[in-house]
């Protein structure tokens, strides 16, 4: 087993626990990681840009024309590409871009970055994530004495104080154990976990 300081939010230490070496000390995976990462943020877009193209765009279907005789250039149509107003040649069309990755593959990769950020001596565990008040201030506080210019924060479970204090702090994201992926653990420099989370993070990520 891994044994970890436990912290309290003034960064003293006030136990230890034992991590779960599955969890915690995982190889690296940077294949899966880069697979899970792409699933999603490919998962993350709409989908919708759409382009009228010829068949589209409002208009009479007449011939502007005849074809000889006006010394003009041959037109068939007013919706031609070529013309003002005209349809957008092989432009977007609404399309589904998320990408199927196993459940397998998803939990090898979580347990691959959280290993990661335990290597780095950027994962922290604090006895509990609590604050005195519902304050941005508060939470920079909190920051300022773990030493950490952006976090990842994981609780058990929602807490309307943290996470109001925390969500006018563009480096500072707060999310429940349910709530935990691996893009959301490698864009933050620090991961803080409040130790009620360890038991529920271990049944997230091992293999059923």
């Amino acid at each position: 087993m891994l044994t970890v300081d436990v912290l309290n939010v003034q960064n003293q230490v006030v136990a230890q626990v034992d991590l779960n070496e599955g969890v915690f000390d995982a190889p690296a995976a940077g294949h899966l990681v880069h697979e899970v990462v792409r699933m999603q943020l490919a998962n993350r877009r709409a989908g919708t840009a759409c382009a009228k193209n010829r068949a589209l765009v409002a208009g009479s279907r007449k011939k502007p024309w005849r074809q000889k005789g006006t010394g003009r250039a041959r037109a068939g149509t007013r919706q031609s590409p070529l013309w003002r107003g005209g349809g957008v040649v092989f432009g977007p069309v609404p399309r589904d871009f998320s990408i199927k990755v196993n459940r397998k593959v998803r939990k090898a990769a979580l347990r691959a970055a959280l290993s990661q950020k335990l290597r780095e001596g950027s994962l922290k565990i604090v006895d509990q994530m609590e604050l005195p008040e519902m304050r941005t201030r508060r939470m920079f506080d909190v920051l300022r004495a773990l030493g950490l210019n952006t976090a990842l924060i994981v609780i058990p479970q929602r807490d309307e104080v943290v996470e109001r204090a925390a969500r006018n702090i563009p480096s500072v994201k707060v999310v429940p154990v349910e709530g935990l992926n691996v893009f959301d653990v490698l864009r933050f420099e620090g991961l803080v976990i409040a130790r009620g989370s360890l038991p529920m993070i271990e049944l997230k990520v091992m293999v059923s």
